[in-house]
């Protein structure tokens, strides 16, 4: 008699619900595991307690995509095994058998899988700057959860810099929810806006979407500006302004705006710990600028028993990550002798939304010039306060070419968030000192525990062992 499969699932965002969605119509009985209070993810986020407000006030144009995914989720509950405001801090290597290490209302506790799908998403993309740590300054994924969960602003007058259409986005919420926006700055140059053209054959409704925030934002006296390079951030222990330069027609100008609170994010930067943990090959993606689990079509991984989904196999939104989640779904009962399907509709769905990215991510350019003009004093890991001429004396004392021994000589990467805020701005420095693309500077290891747990959590350890 075959084994009884005990799949898990961890994170109970688009990717996760999709996927457990597929595994219960097929009969199983998944384990579903997520940090948060209540399924979503970070993009369809809920409010800890229902606050009166609509999903149109809450979701705005996604409103009926973020219904329907909290429906679908609600009525999978009888048929799961749903585990909320679980930390999942480790995956146990291919030789030492299939197990994760979770830390939940104060427990350490050990799971068995038969296989495993990750959803793990996506955090901000962060870049430093002078005064990035300062009290006030949060990034735009952050802004958003405190309008979404917890029906918040994060100031009264607010400023959004960076690049990418969740710049716009927050800010139209923003001012929708009666903030005062000050300013949108945009690091991208505005000449880089002409892609959008070719989008709106793709894309209409992402375009025309972008261009009503925009349009909304101008409309309501909102500075847009361009090829924005922040200088400062100005105030004594909060933030009270941002100076910045910016480029026109007559040549590079210094402009500064008050504000009481500071949003900024450069795109997003896929979670892929838990990945690394489980043995799983990488490859760097170009796009991304970032080391990416390898994936098939359809999700299956270097790792036999480990499958991939959502934003954490690569950035491309919610709808992506819903498609990618059944995928990774149907790939593990097709592995398992559960059924055959025939995904070439979804592979075919996902893949469109792939190139719409690609063109995206050329309208919304990284900035690559970002740390030429950077002060030594201006902070590059703010776990460990190490700065940035000291991340350029590691990198020239010896003769570093690689990430892991930059974070051997310096710490850089070392203290409380394991890297997952400071790696991108490592790795740039990194290659723009040895004057190589930032793939060849090799990929921070991850380390367990991913997140930060208590002291002394694992005196006692209660292990669930599969069926």
């Amino acid at each position: 008699m075959s084994e009884p499969l005990q799949p898990v699932i961890v994170g109970a965002g688009p990717a996760g619900i999709r996927a457990a969605e597929r595994l219960v119509r097929a009969g199983l009985r998944p384990v579903v595991l997520d940090e948060g209070q209540r399924a979503g993810g970070q993009i369809y986020r809920r409010p800890l307690i229902e606050d009166g407000r609509s999903y149109r006030s809450r979701y705005g144009s996604e409103a009926g995509k973020a219904r329907k995914l909290h429906e679908a989720f609600e009525a999978l509950l009888p048929a799961i095994d749903y585990r909320p405001e679980t930390l999942v801090w480790n995956v146990s290597a291919p030789e030492r058998g299939n197990q994760l290490d979770l830390f939940s209302a104060g427990r350490h506790r050990q799971i068995g899988f038969s296989q495993l799908i990750l959803c793990t998403g996506a955090t901000d993309r962060v870049l430093p700057f002078p005064g990035w740590t300062m009290p006030g300054v949060y990034t735009l994924g952050a802004s958003q959860v405190a309008l979404k969960a917890q029906g918040c602003t994060i100031g009264d007058r607010v400023v959004f810099m960076g690049s990418g259409p969740l710049l716009y986005l927050v800010a139209w919420q923003y001012m929708k929810a009666g903030a005062r926006v000050q300013a949108v700055l945009d690091t991208a140059p505005i000449t880089s806006k002409r892609h959008l053209l070719s989008l709106a054959v793709h894309a209409p409704r992402i375009v025309g979407l972008g261009l009503f925030y925009g349009l909304q934002l101008q409309l309501s006296g909102v500075k847009i500006r361009y090829g924005v390079r922040p200088q400062a951030v100005l105030g004594k222990g909060q933030v009270e302004g941002l100076r910045f330069r910016r480029p026109t027609l007559k040549g590079e100008v210094v402009e500064t705006v008050s504000c009481d609170a500071l949003a900024y994010g450069f795109a997003l930067r896929p979670e892929t710990q838990l990945a690394d943990l489980a043995g799983c090959r990488f490859r760097f993606d170009v796009r991304d600028r970032a080391w990416l689990p390898e994936r098939d079509a359809m999700g299956r991984t270097s790792r036999a028993d480990v499958y991939i989904a959502g934003d954490g196999s690569g950035i491309a939104g919610a709808d992506a990550a819903e498609i990618s989640g059944e995928l990774a779904a149907a790939a593990l009962l097709e592995d398992a002798g559960k059924t055959s399907v025939d995904a070439a509709r979804l592979v075919a769905a996902r893949e469109a939304i792939l190139r719409q990215r690609d063109i995206l991510e050329r309208a919304f350019p990284f900035p690559t010039d970002w740390f030429e003009t950077l002060a030594g004093e201006t902070t590059l890991c703010r776990c460990e306060e190490i700065t940035m001429a000291e991340g350029r004396h590691a990198i020239a004392s010896g003769s570093v070419s690689e990430i892991n021994r930059l974070k051997a000589l310096s710490r850089i990467g070392m203290g409380r968030c394991q890297g997952r805020m400071c790696s991108a701005a490592a790795t740039e420095l990194l290659s723009g000192a040895c004057g190589v693309p930032a793939g060849e500077v090799g990929r921070l290891r991850a380390q367990a525990p991913v997140k930060p747990i208590p002291l002394g959590f694992g005196a006692a350890v209660e292990t669930e062992a599969r069926p």
